[in-house]
């Protein structure tokens, strides 16, 4: 019998709203104390400097009034849903760093960049959260709020990785880490369908995926446990399952707990 199909998560407007300009805001108090030497340093990805790092995040906040402000898709677009955005990003990331290089070239303060974003993403608050808009996007269309989301994930991410690369103190909103867990635990749940292993994320999360028998009474035999930033650096390929195991990062139990062949989720 298939795994039964799971309810789509929904996210709460002002929540979203609300985590989303806070991390906006903490993201730029770390930028603007950059040093000439953290701005050269390497940014985490491959290729990258900080530097990069931060273009891609002005394009990521941009990314919201500009797609606002584009003519609506035609009538019977498919909308894509958040699961398909979190599994569908490996196909364009060559386009990423490309375009992402390509804005770098016409940047002149980064600083003043994010700053501008950031104040043109704070008008955008009620169009942003609407659920019956449909935009247009690299994958055909989304939801308004489902989009915005999305900018959760990859704001909370990239946030870890300029603390990672300059080794500042960025903080990262709760309720931004929330959403983000959430999203990628379920698109994991999307990729390895099944009810065989429990993925658990205190406190944010806990899905089942991965084809097997089901389990429906007491302690589950297969369980994966770990906490949100490491899940958020597993799902994404900051960080390796083997690398996670050797660290203790992750507790997995039970022979069919190994989500080596499941991740990167997002990469």
């Amino acid at each position: 019998m298939p795994p039964a199909r799971r309810r789509a998560r929904t996210y709460d407007p002002a929540r979203t709203w609300a985590a989303l300009t806070a991390q906006v805001g903490h993201v730029r108090e770390a930028v603007h104390r950059l040093t000439e030497e953290q701005w050269a340093a390497a940014g985490g990805l491959p290729g990258w400097n900080v530097r990069l790092l931060v273009v891609h995040v002005v394009r990521q906040i941009e990314a919201v009034p500009v797609l606002l402000g584009e003519p609506a898709p035609p009538v019977g677009a498919t909308v894509t849903d958040l699961d398909t955005w979190a599994l569908s990003t490996a196909g364009i990331a060559d386009r990423l760093d490309a375009s992402t290089r390509e804005s770098a070239e016409h940047v002149g303060d980064p600083v003043a960049a994010l700053d501008a974003a950031a104040e043109a993403l704070a008008a955008q608050e009620q169009e942003a959260l609407r659920a019956d808009r449909i935009v247009p996007h690299v994958f055909t269309a989304m939801r308004s709020l489902d989009f915005t989301v999305t900018r959760l994930v990859e704001l909370v991410v990239h946030s870890d990785d300029l603390a990672r690369a300059t080794g500042l103190d960025i903080p990262l909103d709760k309720q931004a880490v929330a959403a983000a867990v959430r999203l990628l635990a379920d698109a994991l749940a999307a990729k390895a369908p099944g009810n065989s292993v429990e993925v658990r994320v205190p406190p944010y999360a806990a899905v089942q995926c991965v084809a097997g028998p089901r389990h429906t009474r007491g302690t589950p035999p297969n369980v994966v446990e770990t906490d949100p930033l490491t899940w958020l650096r597993l799902a994404t390929g900051r960080l390796t399952w083997p690398e996670a195991l050797h660290a203790a990062q992750v507790a997995a139990s039970g022979e069919r707990a190994d989500l080596g062949a499941y991740l990167p989720v997002m990469a």
